[in-house]
């Protein structure tokens, strides 16, 4: 009975992700990192996610402990393969209609009181609604960069004045989109090509719609959380704290989740969607260090064959050895098939994955650069290995994650649009053979990164911070 009293005592926070890859894997770690601090919690999934997560982690992965339980919410959304193909626009409308009376019951039943909601910024579509009837406090997190974040934000005032939406098809491809906006706070040279907005001439775009609201919405709320560290943003963080009356940066989430002893994790939760494939790690134990190039277009840009048979040429005939993960669902409409001739260069150089412990991956002495679709979570673990990068980004933030990481964190260059096996060739021989500017930047973030999550560091001091300013509440 003692010890169930204290751990009621516990502030109990109730993290609620949207569900796509990173955004869990950002919310599950910081999760894990506040549960260790000594906060109850209670990680609300959707049931697809949470099946998912079943599948790729084994039975037992979330079973969790006393004090960090795992929950869902019904999301009714078909199973079926026709479904899964549309998810997000039938997830954006259940979120709508479904979500706010689903969570509160969900909340209205646990057997402990919350303290706290921390929300990801794109569940605010209900999430700040429920707080405000069920009367808790509620924390905003971005799983973003400041940039991209900043860059979510500003959609309302690019409508505004203008710029958005495009009035003809042709600003596509006329220059418009060059044009370099002077009035973002923290921000300066950015061009319209690098905000995170889908360049399209429907007002009504339900995605658009989606994201220009989300960061609107949330203005309200006082507490927001971002997935960085002070040194990488300082500008744009300091602009937004100006915004909000908290701000906390509490990044790399995983360079502060590794000062933990393993014995000390008490979850046992996988982080991952898609199951793991440790092989790759055995083949990279048999290359020289920095010889690697690791291929990466996260967990949901999709592609047509001809530019995934473009990339597999352009890498073989790079001349340098390349572990590359092409998912089962990469392709569009078609199984990712690679022609005999070209699976045979394959054979010689490189090591085909359908997903990897991309951290371990990234982290290993043998890879040596990244080529990247600029999801900010893959771009955060590259920063922290202190790994360059090729930019191939396909939309949203990953547009303003390139600029950032090719302009002002110098540790990447950018591809074009249309993948051509000669320019491929060309980046990676450039970024493996040479690139040393781009690779010493990197090692200048990664340590960087270090001092953000040491004793005295930005992060660490806002993860204290954030401990605290929750254990207050729980005591108002």
């Amino acid at each position: 009975m003692d010890s169930m009293a204290r751990t009621k005592k516990k502030p109990h926070v109730i993290f609620i992700p949207f569900p796509d890859q990173s955004h869990i894997k950002a919310m599950l770690k910081l999760a894990e990192l506040l549960h260790h601090k000594g906060l109850q919690i209670t990680f609300v999934n959707t049931e697809f996610i949470h099946e998912r997560l079943l599948e790729s982690g084994g039975p037992h992965s979330l079973d969790g402990s006393p004090d960090f339980r795992f929950e869902i919410i019904p999301d009714g959304v078909s199973r079926s393969s026709e479904a899964r193909r549309t998810m997000t626009n039938l997830l954006l409308q259940s979120l709508e209609t479904n979500f706010l009376g689903r969570f509160i019951d969900l909340v209205t039943k646990l057997p402990d009181s919350p303290t706290c909601i921390i929300s990801d910024g794109y569940m605010s579509i209900f999430t700040i609604d429920a707080a405000l009837k069920l009367g808790i406090p509620i924390m905003m997190y971005w799983t973003l960069a400041a940039c991209g974040y900043m860059g979510f934000y500003q959609i309302q005032s690019l409508i505004e004045k203008g710029f958005a939406p495009l009035k003809h098809e042709s600003y596509l491809t006329n220059g418009y989109l060059d044009t370099i906006i002077d009035w973002v706070p923290g921000m300066e040279g950015i061009r319209l090509k690098d905000f995170p907005i889908d360049w399209t001439a429907d007002i009504n775009d339900k995605l658009l719609t989606f994201c220009k609201e989300a960061p609107q919405r949330s203005h309200r709320v006082p507490y927001h959380i971002f997935h960085t560290f002070d040194a990488l943003e300082s500008s744009i963080i300091k602009a937004l704290s100006l915004t909000y009356s908290h701000v906390y940066t509490i990044g790399p989430l995983e360079l502060l989740l590794d000062q933990i002893l393993d014995e000390k994790k008490q979850t046992k939760a996988a982080y991952s969607l898609m199951k793991e494939d440790t092989k790759c790690l055995e083949w990279l134990q048999s290359k020289e260090q920095s010889s690697v190039i690791y291929v990466n277009y996260g967990s949901s840009t999709l592609m047509p064959l001809e530019d995934l048979i473009e990339f597999g040429w352009g890498l073989a005939n790079s001349n340098h050895s390349f572990l590359w993960i092409i998912r089962s669902n990469l392709v569009k409409g078609e199984s990712a098939v690679l022609p005999p001739e070209l699976q045979e260069h394959i054979k010689k150089r490189g090591f085909i994955s359908s997903w990897c412990p991309q951290e371990k991956v990234l982290n290993h002495p043998s890879v040596g650069g990244f080529l990247t679709h600029c999801g900010w979570g893959s771009t955060i673990e590259g920063l922290s290995a202190g790994v360059p990068m090729i930019c191939w980004p396909f939309g949203w933030d990953q547009l303003t994650n390139c600029r950032y990481i090719c302009k002002e964190w110098e540790v990447g260059v950018e591809m074009g649009n249309k993948v051509k096996r000669d320019e491929v060739s060309r980046l990676v021989q450039h970024l493996m053979g040479g690139g040393n500017r781009m690779r010493n930047k990197a090692i200048e973030w990664k340590e960087k990164a270090r001092v953000a999550i040491g004793p005295k560091g930005s992060s660490s001091l806002n993860i204290d911070n954030m401990v605290k300013e929750i254990t207050m509440l729980s005591k108002g």
